[in-house]
Parts: C-alpha cells; sequence; structure tokens
C-alpha cells in the first residue's frame, strides 16, 4: 500500500493506527486493462485505492464517450452517487492500465469516515481537491482555448499525458482527437 499511503499523507497526515485500521478493512485485486470496476445503472458496493495503473471515469451521452477524470497510482475510485446518495452510478470506471488495488465496502468507509477523525479529514481534504479540480476544469472549458485547456492539462495531469490513449484525454478537454493531434504536432 505504499503508493497509496504516501498520497493519503500529502493530503493529509495519517498515523500508523490509522493505516493499521485501514488496512484491516481493505482486500487486494488485480484487474486487467479494460475492466469495468465501476458501471453505470448498478450498485457497485466498493471503493478502490488504486496501488498500481490508472483508471478512467466516463459517462456515456448519446452513445458516446465522455471521461470525466482518471486516477494514478494513490488515487482512489468510487461511485458518488453511491456513497453520497445510496443510489445506482450514472457513471463508468474502467481499467487503462493492468490495475493492483485494494478493495473496500463503502459501507466499511463510511463507518470509517463516521469513527476515525483522520480518514474523515483525509476524506474532506481529498472532496476539497477534487472539487477544487472539477471548478477549474469547468472554468478552463469555457475561457480557455484548446490550446489552452491542453497546456493546463499537461501540468496537471503529466502522468495521464504520457500513458492515456489520446482519444480519452481530447475527451475530457472537450475538443476532437484531430484538434488534440493538431495540438500535440505543433501545427
Amino acid at each position: 500500500m505504499k503508493h497509496i499511503i504516501d498520497t493519503m499523507n500529502e493530503a493529509y497526515p495519517i498515523s500508523e493506527d490509522t493505516i493499521r485500521t485501514l488496512k484491516e478493512n481493505v482486500v487486494l485485486c488485480s484487474f486487467p486493462k479494460k475492466y469495468r470496476l465501476i458501471e453505470a445503472g448498478r450498485f457497485c458496493k466498493f471503493a478502490y485505492f488504486i496501488e498500481k495503473g490508472m483508471t478512467r471515469s466516463f459517462w456515456v451521452v448519446d452513445g458516446e464517450e465522455i471521461t470525466t477524470s482518471f486516477s494514478c497510482e494513490g488515487g482512489i475510485v468510487f461511485s458518488m452517487d453511491e456513497l453520497y446518495y445510496h443510489k445506482i452510478s450514472e457513471e463508468f470506471v474502467e481499467t487503462l492500465e493492468d490495475v493492483v488495488a485494494y478493495r473496500i465496502l463503502l459501507t466499511d468507509l463510511i463507518h470509517l469516515f463516521q469513527t476515525n477523525i483522520e480518514l474523515a479529514n483525509w476524506g474532506r481534504v481529498i472532496h476539497q481537491n477534487e472539487y477544487r479540480r472539477l471548478h477549474r476544469s469547468h472554468k478552463e472549458r469555457l475561457s480557455l482555448s484548446a490550446k489552452g485547456r491542453y497546456e493546463a492539462f499537461q501540468k496537471q495531469f503529466p502522468q495521464v499525458c504520457q500513458r492515456a490513449q489520446l482519444g480519452y484525454i481530447a475527451s475530457y478537454l472537450g475538443i476532437t482527437l484531430s484538434t488534440l493531434s493538431r495540438l500535440r504536432s505543433g501545427k
């Protein structure tokens, strides 16, 4: 759990006792590339701490996949609809690479948030950061050119730029693949 613990401690330092408690509640899992961890229209019941590999989250709108986020080593993925609203997910999460993750039941994660102040604060901080990312992304889509959006994305997600398919990045940025290809080639 090295990547996960390191990333957690960067966001909000947690004690060895909290790390031990977390480890008691997770199960090590491996998933192949293109595996759907979460599917729209189904209850998943789990959150996944990503130790190795990368995922993308997306919606399907009029038959087209619209990428909404990426998660790499140290990240956590889950259905917000399910965790916070007890509703079936509207989003998909799939692996973009072979993934090693630690799975936790959402009910156990909620219990840990309610009983462990360090994990509750860590959860608050990661959600604050995610809200800020979403807010910035929304602003960039409304105010920046395609080139400006791609440049901001490169700064924010250098790992994703190197590891994800261009079509997924273009979808996230709200531009066409041909536009992204031109931007990358400098034309």
